[in-house]
């Protein structure tokens, strides 16, 4: 549990406050709850962030952070331990009055530790301080606290527990208190491993207190994420919450003194078990019966003679019966009962989505027919090409494990058409819903339609198409104009299908697990379309050329740009066939429109000209890439895979403000860039002219960005996810990653 570095203060004074961060595969979000605390007005605190043995960039996160500022330790745990044993190594560390816990996805409101050093101040530092806190949603909603008004309703001064019980009705956690130090030391109070470790902390310390304050402001928001959180996964840990309440007890018993909270813990224990009982999804199916049987034991053990519940805990006659019923039947009860509920609460007239009557039924009839182990359906950019990450891992498919029959989703007129043998199916057709039905596989760089049901045991791998540099998924709900009309909901009914979601580097693994959350598994293998690039030599390039009809000693600069949300119509932002003339006749200029105008108005993107060949229908970018000396583009995610080829980039930037503002981007590409970005056309044309665009800072540029995010990409990415996902077989070969892993960056 030694600390990467214990870094010096800038006075032997102890700080106001220790905030402990513990942190286990959060690195999407590690940054911006560190940053959270480091941007307080507030400055007299250190930060420890202690490291769980998290299997991401955690670990290098701290570093970074303690490296760059001396209020930040960062501890580095050998094993993962568990986040209550994480907090107990933070507050062996801790040398603050007060210690304050804050879990590494929430994040400090601003102002908020000046609030609470204003507050302990007015309340002659209390042993304890309580504060509020708002719930933050993945789709961008905040909800505030439920029991906000306890803390409104609260006494002025400190007071003990006993002048203001309601405290116990407050959700269980650590990060919405303060604690004074010296009585967290006094009582030996420390947390216990396994789930629901707060409820054996929480309640003593709150009985223990002999001086409560209450600070009625949100000072933290409570990130309530769609994947990772115990309440929301299926296990036999939940039993861990009888472990827990054990310690309580053992706790009032140890105490005497503090019998009289006997009566309202065994209520708060009764209520939270029956919330673990009745929260679909915690308990396994084959565990529901002995959690039951371990409750009434429990209930029968612990309640004080004489005790009488209130209202609120009793249960009703009627889920008095249903909990007397053999579990196959309480569980149909209880479903009859919640139906029944709903039906009376249900307004009279229900509308129905409007759909093919015939399709729909013809669907629902296929899905009743037994899945097909030895199918597989793909589909990429919304059924209109056969191209990118899909493609890829179709062709390995076909090579590794020719007898899965393979089926393609496209609309007529694609640039590309599958190999020979590869069944073809229209979307919406009858044969597009007996593949949806009967298919094993799916593999898609975008979603199939919400429509689709995944059945058991069919399995959804999403390849994606890009690394991101614009804001995707959740992340865009700050940016109204780029969501447009995504329904964030609908988005994450198709998210929920994925099984499995392929990154090419760490960098983008972390932007999909915030993007995207759900409970899919990361296959950090690389783009299995970028396995072209990186076994390509000078006979594929010259071969690309030849295709082309390219001059064999011509400089081929490929103009690639991406979309504009922000347009209306989509309109060139730079004069292609001026450029073209200007840089004169040992250029060529190729110009590939973004694959969302090729349908638009005959103005809506970079067209052939004079000088400018237009290659925005030719049906392989890899050959395009192959065959350019230098990709001329601004935000599109082509120059990720380009950077393998290691030839130079150059970003035109002319509207990055604008840009940024309305799409969001996770980073500065003028911080983090491929090679020389510049702003104008005239400084543009000058840095081709002037020989910049293929220089030694060039180079040098394009070297950091490569092992920032080619981190993954060695060739044999199609090969990795055809054997783990068709095949069963693990990282096979084995990843081959750069001599330095890529170092953490800011980013959003």
């Amino acid at each position: 549990m030694t600390p990467t570095q214990a870094a010096a203060r800038p006075s032997a004074a102890a700080p106001r406050f220790s905030i402990i961060v513990p942190a286990f595969r959060v690195e999407a979000y590690l940054r911006d709850c560190l940053d959270s605390v480091l941007g307080q007005s507030f400055e007299d605190f250190e930060l420890i962030a202690v490291n769980d043995a998290s299997p991401d960039a955690c670990g290098e996160i701290m570093d970074e952070y303690a490296a760059a500022d001396p209020r930040v330790v960062a501890v580095q745990l050998a094993e993962n331990v568990g986040l209550g044993r994480a907090r107990n190594a933070g507050m062996a560390r801790a040398n603050g009055t007060y210690l304050l816990f804050l879990d590494s996805d929430d994040t400090m409101l601003p102002g908020a530790l000046a609030a609470i050093d204003q507050r302990l101040a007015e309340t002659a530092d209390p042993e304890l301080l309580v504060f509020d806190y708002s719930r933050t949603h993945w789709d961008g909603r905040i909800s505030p606290n439920a029991k906000a008004k306890v803390l409104a309703d609260s006494p002025s001064g400190a007071v003990g527990l006993a002048d203001n019980p309601a405290l116990l009705d407050l959700l269980q956690v650590a990060w919405n208190k303060a604690y004074r130090h010296d009585f967290v030391k006094r009582w030996g109070f420390e947390y216990p491993h396994g789930y629901y470790e707060d409820t054996p902390w929480t309640y003593p310390v709150l009985i223990a207190a002999e001086s409560i304050a209450v600070l009625p402001r949100v000072c933290v928001h409570y990130r309530q994420r769609r994947q990772g959180s115990i309440l929301h996964s299926t296990s036999r840990k939940h039993f861990d919450v009888f472990d827990q309440y054990e310690l309580v007890f053992a706790f009032l018993d140890a105490h005497p003194e503090f019998d009289r909270w006997r009566g309202p813990l065994f209520d708060r224990m009764i209520t939270h078990f029956r919330v673990i009982e009745n929260s679909p999804g915690r308990l396994p199916a084959e565990a529901r019966e002995e959690f039951r049987a371990k409750f009434l034991r429990y209930e029968e053990t612990y309640r004080p003679a004489g005790h009488v519940s209130p209202p609120a805990v009793r249960l009703s006659a009627s889920r008095r019966a249903v909990a007397k019923l053999p579990a196959p039947l309480r569980g149909a009860a209880r479903r009859a009962y919640r139906t029944a509920r709903r039906v009376k609460a249900a307004p009279r007239k229900l509308r129905k989505p409007l759909r093919s009557a015939v399709l729909a039924g013809y669907y629902r009839a296929q899905r009743m027919l037994p899945v097909q182990n030895d199918t597989a359906v793909f589909a990429a950019y919304w059924n209109t090409d056969y191209a990118c990450n899909p493609a890829a891992v179709h062709q390995k498919l076909l090579e590794l494990a020719p007898k899965v029959k393979t089926t393609w989703v496209l609309k007529p007129g694609s640039r590309n058409t599958p190999p020979p043998g590869t069944r073809v199916v229209h979307p919406g057709s009858f044969g597009f819903w007996r593949a949806m039905a009967r298919g094993k596989y799916f593999v898609n760089n975008v979603n199939f339609p919400t429509r689709v049901v995944k059945r058991p045991g069919q399995i959804h791998v999403q390849t994606h198409h890009g690394t991101p540099l614009k804001r995707m998924g959740v992340d865009l709900v700050e940016f109204p104009v780029a969501q447009g009309d995504l329904d964030m909901k609908t988005l994450m009914k198709r998210v929920d299908r994925w099984d499995y979601s392929v990154s090419s580097n760490s960098f983008t693994t972390a932007v999909w697990d915030r993007a995207y959350p759900a409970e899919y598994e990361s296959l950090d293998y690389g783009y299995p379309r970028n396995d072209v690039l990186v076994r390509a030599g000078e006979e594929d390039r010259r071969a690309a050329r030849e295709k082309l009809g390219l001059d064999a000693d011509s400089t081929v600069v490929l103009y690639a740009p991406t979309h504009r949300d922000y347009q209306g119509v989509p309109r060139p932002l730079l004069d292609l066939e001026q450029l073209a003339a200007r840089l004169g006749e040992g250029f060529t200029v190729l110009s590939r429109a973004h694959y969302f105008h090729l349908d638009g108005p005959a103005d809506s993107g970079p067209k052939g000209g004079r000088g400018v060949i237009d290659v925005s229908r030719h049906p392989s970018v890899e050959e395009l890439f192959l065959a350019a000396d230098c990709l001329l583009t601004d935000y599109s995610s082509l120059m990720f895979d380009y950077a393998l080829l290691d030839r130079p980039v150059v970003i035109y930037a002319n509207d990055w403000e604008v840009y940024r503002a309305t799409r969001g981007t996770y980073f500065d590409i003028h911080v983090e860039s491929p090679g020389h970005v510049v702003e104008t056309e005239s400084d543009l044309l000058d840095v081709f002219l002037s020989g910049r665009w293929s220089d030694d800072d060039s180079a040098k540029l394009r070297t950091e960005f490569r092992r920032r995010f080619c981190e993954f990409d060695d060739g044999f990415a199609a090969e990795r996810v055809v054997r783990r996902v068709f095949l069963n077989q693990e990282n096979e070969p084995p990843v081959t990653l750069p001599t330095e892993r890529p170092g953490p960056r800011t980013h959003g």
